[in-house]
């Protein structure tokens, strides 16, 4: 059972008006923010979701973690893509996923926190640095030990029998025939690029190799609104094109 109130070491979400800020409750320690300072020892012992002064505690989930805690040395994939393609590679509990091309590990938390204690996800990053940061971000903040980290090129990694490969590299249709030899068929590939000429890459690797079916791309739109209730309103700004999505399924010709 998850305990309610808060303790030394906690990582809290502290809400003021339109601003949010991912702390960990360091007693010795204060929070200096336009509502005012938070001295963290007086939160140790109250309950999550609670007003302190003109700040609203919380605790985190892991889309707060994601954008607000991890630590980036590449884009992240934003949680309106992510969830969507939880959904199209079919992971659940018990998954094995496989991730070619770690990043910052956003998506590998997420991996690992749907496929759960009895799944496993493995990731392979080629870039020393990216590797490092991503191992100490699922450290950090992973759920279930069910990670496992290979750095290496994507070429030398070997496996077979996948149902669930997620690829986010800068040109992922050079890896479309290796992907076959690490998938069984009808499993389920998703990739997200930033640029229609990438799309139109894949589009071409798919047509040289001939082993996926069930092709779809897309994007992405979220508008969020402004929570006035005589003024209800879009936001001025929004977060509009993130990444083209490309999913296909495996089939044998």
């Amino acid at each position: 059972m998850i305990e309610e109130n808060i303790k030394p070491d906690d990582l809290v979400l502290i809400c003021h008006k339109d601003r949010k800020y991912l702390k960990k409750v360091d007693v010795n320690t204060t929070f200096n923010g336009k509502g005012g300072n938070i001295i963290f020892s007086e939160l140790v012992g109250k309950p999550f979701g609670k007003l302190y002064g003109e700040y609203e505690i919380y605790r985190p989930t892991l889309e707060d973690i994601i954008m607000f805690g991890i630590k980036r040395d590449t884009q992240i994939i934003y949680p309106k893509d992510a969830a969507y393609i939880c959904f199209k590679l079919n992971i659940t509990s018990g998954s094995k996923v496989l991730e070619l091309g770690t990043g910052s590990g956003a998506m590998t938390l997420l991996f690992s926190a749907v496929a759960g204690a009895d799944g496993k996800v493995i990731t392979v990053e080629k870039e020393e640095r990216h590797f490092r940061n991503a191992k100490r971000n699922i450290e950090k903040f992973s759920i279930f030990p069910n990670v496992e980290f290979i750095n290496c090129d994507i070429f030398d990694f070997k496996g077979s029998g996948f149902k669930s490969v997620f690829i986010d590299v800068r040109e992922p249709w050079h890896y479309i025939g290796h992907i076959i030899e690490l998938t069984r068929p009808s499993a389920s590939l998703g990739m997200i690029v930033p640029t229609t000429n990438q799309v139109t890459e894949i589009l071409k690797a798919f047509e040289i190799h001939k082993n996926f079916g069930n092709i779809e791309i897309c994007e992405i739109m979220l508008r969020k609104y402004k929570t006035i209730s005589e003024r209800l309103r879009p936001f001025d700004r929004m977060v509009a094109h993130t990444g083209y999505l490309i999913f296909a399924r495996r089939i044998e010709t």
